[in-house]
């Protein structure tokens, strides 16, 4: 079965572009079920019900957040209400929702993880004791990781030290797409970073001349506000195997237009 990872929708002009163009990647690219990191999908962040069951009808099957999690008022409520939304299985067990959530359909289950990396984040429990405890209750061989995290060597180790336990790992958070898509020896796909579905000529989907004043002038705090414009599409394709839950192949996209 084909797979396919979408890297952070960021903002309104990045929800658009899913919304107008998801059927026809999806179509395209023959797509058996789709994950997206929908932890920006918001203003400033985090997820709404609306933005939710939007991405959802689009063609979406879960979404996976990261730190900006609860950031919007409505999305402890999102959590809540739909379990295809998950936010990081190492935050606080007090926190609302669930951190991973295994989808049937059908001919199998997949199971999809969100996990959130320690490094230059905000303070979690251990990711690597996290899926490590988890592992063990998942009825299924088919399981794809959602590592949120900053640091590279963070996700590259939590890949390999998931090497042949799981289908693939993909790291979302950056906002920058990686060139280091792979199969690691023991059939597990891995990409460091996904990127980012949003506004191209941005930084990090944010204006420019907001982030640029933030460097010249770091004691002055600044509201940082979505760019509008061209989007452009990032995300990966992973094969695999429904009998093993092995990754056959993985295929990185980016793009503006189809």
């Amino acid at each position: 079965m084909r797979i396919l990872a979408i890297g952070d929708i960021n903002g309104e002009d990045g929800r658009e572009f899913i919304y107008n163009n998801l059927s026809r990647i999806l179509s395209k690219y023959k797509i058996d079920f789709c994950i997206a990191n929908g932890e920006n999908s918001a203003e400033p962040n985090g997820i709404t019900r609306d933005i939710a069951n939007s991405l959802f009808m689009s063609g979406v099957d879960v979404i996976t957040m990261g730190n900006h999690t609860f950031d919007n008022k409505e999305s402890a409520c999102v959590l809540e209400d739909n379990d295809k939304v998950i936010r990081p299985l190492n935050y606080p067990p007090e926190c609302e929702g669930m951190g991973y959530t295994i989808y049937d359909i059908g001919y199998t289950k997949i199971a999809v993880v969100n996990l959130i990396g320690r490094v230059g984040m905000t303070s979690a429990d251990c990711p690597f004791h996290a899926i490590e405890n988890l592992l063990p209750k998942l009825d299924t061989n088919i399981i794809f990781i959602d590592m949120h995290a900053e640091a590279t060597s963070e996700k590259i180790a939590l890949a390999n030290y998931l090497d042949g336990r799981v289908s693939a790992v993909f790291g979302t958070h950056t906002h920058v797409q990686t060139a280091d898509e792979r199969i690691l020896p023991n059939g597990t796909g891995f990409i460091c970073d996904l990127g980012m579905t949003g506004v191209e000529d941005s930084v990090l989907g944010v204006k420019k001349e907001i982030v640029i004043g933030h460097f010249l002038n770091p004691v002055k705090r600044v509201r940082f506000e979505k760019e509008h414009g061209t989007v452009w599409f990032n995300g990966c394709i992973f094969d695999v195997d429904n009998s093993t839950g092995k990754t056959t192949a993985v295929e990185r996209l980016r793009f503006t237009k189809l």
